[in-house]
């Protein structure tokens, strides 16, 4: 399922609409270091890779702005385990 993510910048999230109801992925800048600190999709949406699509335009977005990633949510951590592609953004311990 393709899913319109929309970055709002004004409230540090991605976001999408699924049936009327907010999916999101929050985030914080700190510096070089994009923190992603909580993805949360409505109950109807679980399952439907609406989570895995914003997390990969908040990833896409820090890779095009040359930003490490602090993954702060479980569900990005366990997302970039998955997608080891995305293990070079993560930020150096």
């Amino acid at each position: 399922m393709n899913h319109a993510v929309i970055h709002n910048t004004s409230a540090s999230r991605f976001e999408a609409d699924f049936n009327g109801e907010l999916a999101v992925c929050n985030y914080q800048r700190q510096g070089d270091v994009l923190l992603l600190v909580h993805t949360e999709v409505p109950t109807r949406a679980q399952g439907s890779g609406l989570a895995g699509a914003l997390v990969q335009a908040a990833l896409d977005w820090a890779r095009d702005q040359g930003l490490k990633v602090r993954p702060r949510c479980s569900y990005v951590a366990s997302y970039m385990r998955r997608h080891p592609a995305t293990l070079a953004l993560l930020e150096a311990a």
